[in-house]
């Protein structure tokens, strides 16, 4: 059985495929100390990337959660601002009607009560037009359109369609108040929502009607509050609601990016070490190979002598 003989140029070509393989090694190590990612091309680790891909995709869609989390929180707060504001005015009126039903104030000065009310009816209809992010919150789904216009008095003029945001997979919620199911369409309407019983009781004053005061118009108040209570409490809820979404949406932001971070992210000490190793074989390789070329030069100049 006869043997091959190795040839210098069969050393020559497995020693530069060594200085080549071991030039590689230190450009990929090199590119993830630089990079600070293990996987900078797929190749690097199919299945890592493929890993990041899921990963990266993950936390794309948490960050859109938690931009709707913020959207959905800004309304509410902007709602329960507004709300507090009318409830506030409403209370305000219940204490003029205390204060004039009983008996002892002048007709001048149930009719200084009246432009009061007057005034907090507006007020409380300016509330209502109350606007985040340049919508109106109370028109339901007709953002654009301002809910209480002077031109059309009383009468509201947006819908009560639901605006919702979504914050988990499956999982929305309303952020808007149906404002408009509380304050009505004023006296005109003759609805008993607040607007209705406010302009009555400005009328009552005007009047001097103390009787309704003290009876019909207290109670319808009251009503109205409680009306107003609920809506204030929905909102309420829907707040607690955005704040433990947020919470468990920025744990999962965290463990996501933790995974994807021990998925690709380089070790900067372990790569270190690696780099180094690699520079010292690489060195090496050079050196065998210097050392094969001056042999082979050596046999050359003897084999002409």
């Amino acid at each position: 059985m006869s043997v091959g003989r190795i040839t210098n140029q069969m050393v020559t070509q497995s020693v530069l495929a060594e200085i080549n393989q071991a030039e590689s090694a230190m450009d990929t190590t090199e590119e993830q100390l630089s990079s600070g990612l293990t996987i900078n091309e797929p190749s690097d680790n199919p299945s890592g990337a493929s890993l990041a891909i899921q990963l990266n995709a993950q936390l794309s869609q948490l960050t859109g959660y938690t931009n709707n989390i913020t959207d959905g929180t800004a309304w509410t707060e902007a709602a329960s601002s507004a709300l507090t504001t009318v409830q506030d005015e409403v209370q305000r009126v219940q204490e003029l009607v205390v204060s004039a039903g009983n008996g002892t104030n002048s007709q001048s000065d149930l009719d200084a009560d009246a432009d009061e009310v007057n005034q907090l009816i507006s007020s409380i209809k300016s509330a209502a037009n109350s606007q985040y992010d340049g919508q109106y919150i109370f028109s339901g789904s007709a953002t654009s359109t301002e809910p209480y216009q002077t031109a059309t008095g009383d009468t509201f003029q947006g819908n009560t369609s639901a605006i919702t945001r979504a914050i988990a997979p499956g999982t929305s919620v309303q952020v808007n108040a149906n404002l408009s199911s509380v304050l009505g369409n004023g006296s005109a309407a003759g609805d008993g929502g607040i607007l209705d019983t406010l302009e009555t009781i400005a009328s009552d004053l005007q009047s001097g009607n103390t009787s309704a005061l003290n009876s019909t118009d207290l109670t319808n108040l009251t009503t109205n509050l409680g009306q107003l209570s609920q809506v204030q409490t929905a909102i309420g809820a829907t707040q607690d609601q955005l704040q433990l979404a947020s919470t468990q949406i920025s744990n999962l932001q965290t463990s996501v990016t933790s995974e994807l971070s021990n998925d690709e992210d380089t070790n900067m000490a372990s790569a270190m070490t690696t780099y180094s190793n690699q520079q010292a074989a690489f060195e090496a390789a050079l050196q065998a190979g210097a050392s094969i070329v001056q042999t082979s030069l050596m046999n050359f100049l003897n084999t002409s002598g």
